[in-house]
């Protein structure tokens, strides 16, 4: 099952990248957000819908979508392996292939893009909001292309670095086990009336499993603006200086990386459910952002990717031999 592992990840990435997330498969991660739904309506008529009581729950449905996440396909791909190991490979190269995010993320926010570029504003609203949290409705031309640069630089890590990281530190189970809290922390960690005390849980390890991803992230995102011609010196000077303008330890990471790779200021003030959340900015605005940054940002995110592929590889060689 080990020694497999290796050349599972580096097929997996190949074909993330020339293929994509396949939009008419059923996605395991899906598996796990259903029984985050269920587990969240079940855990909430058991427990008293107190501050302790939702503290409590929280905390069980961590442990149990945990062991889920992790146990499942460890089991699966132990017991293939064991009985049939050609297909414990080829499982392990889909399942990698699946949880990563490279190809996926480039081609939604290049919907945007293309909006921006050849359809209408309105359009181009309703392509971002597949990608963020936020309102669209009333954002500019300028809004749009923001927030499509901020998500493919925030999701570099949760989506690309940090699953790349874990397959390479434990295989299929590790990785998934990352996706799973990435997952609870996406539909639980929310800091409004519901989730406050329910979700927290969740949200602490989130972003304690995203402390060395997320920083990991940002140095190879500096690496790649080297490589590929942006500004790499200004790249490191703004994530020296922003890296923590975010209330997450972790967000703010890559987005002043990318900031200053591409010259532009992101982030500030936004709206969340009706309601406007002040945030500092992020980066200098040396050129004013256009939408032509979410092609040079996905390039950025690209070379990352490619670097932390090789990285990886290493790692697991390492670890195994």
């Amino acid at each position: 099952m080990l020694k497999y592992s290796l050349p599972a990840l580096a097929i997996g990435f190949v074909l993330d990248l020339l293929i994509g997330d396949p939009r008419w498969l059923y996605h395991p991660i899906c598996v796990i957000g259903n029984l985050i739904a269920v587990l969240e309506k079940v855990i909430r008529k058991i427990f008293p819908k107190n501050h302790g009581g939702e503290l409590t729950g929280g905390f069980l449905i961590v442990v149990l979508v945990c062991l889920f996440s992790g146990g499942v396909p460890l089991l699966v791909l132990y017991y293939l392996y064991r009985y049939l190991p050609v297909a414990g490979f080829v499982l392990e190269v889909f399942w990698c292939y699946q949880l990563l995010a490279t190809r996926s993320l480039k081609d939604e926010s290049m919907k945007v893009y293309d909006r921006l570029k050849n359809g209408t504003l309105d359009e181009a609203r309703y392509a971002v909001s597949m990608i963020v949290g936020r309102d669209t409705r009333e954002l500019t031309e300028t809004g749009v292309t923001k927030a499509a640069v901020e998500t493919v630089a925030e999701n570099a890590s949760d989506g690309v670095i940090a699953p790349m990281l874990y397959m390479a530190i434990g295989g299929v189970p590790l990785m998934f086990l990352y996706k799973g809290i990435n997952t609870m922390d996406s539909m639980l960690g929310y800091k409004n009336d519901k989730y406050l005390h329910f979700g927290r849980a969740a949200a602490k390890l989130d972003d304690l499993v995203n402390l060395i991803p997320s920083r990991l992230a940002a140095l190879l995102l500096i690496v790649s603006a080297y490589l590929l011609r942006y500004d790499g010196k200004n790249a490191y000077r703004i994530w020296r200086r922003d890296r923590r303008n975010h209330k997450s330890p972790n967000s703010a990471q890559t987005e002043s990386a990318c900031a200053g790779a591409l010259g532009l200021r992101l982030a500030g003030d936004a709206w969340y459910f009706g309601k406007l959340v002040p945030k500092p900015y992020i980066g200098d605005e040396i050129h004013p952002i256009e939408p032509q940054d979410i092609r040079r940002v996905n390039r950025l995110m690209y070379g990352a990717a490619g670097i932390m592929g090789l990285l990886a590889l290493v790692m697991r060689a390492v670890i195994l031999f």
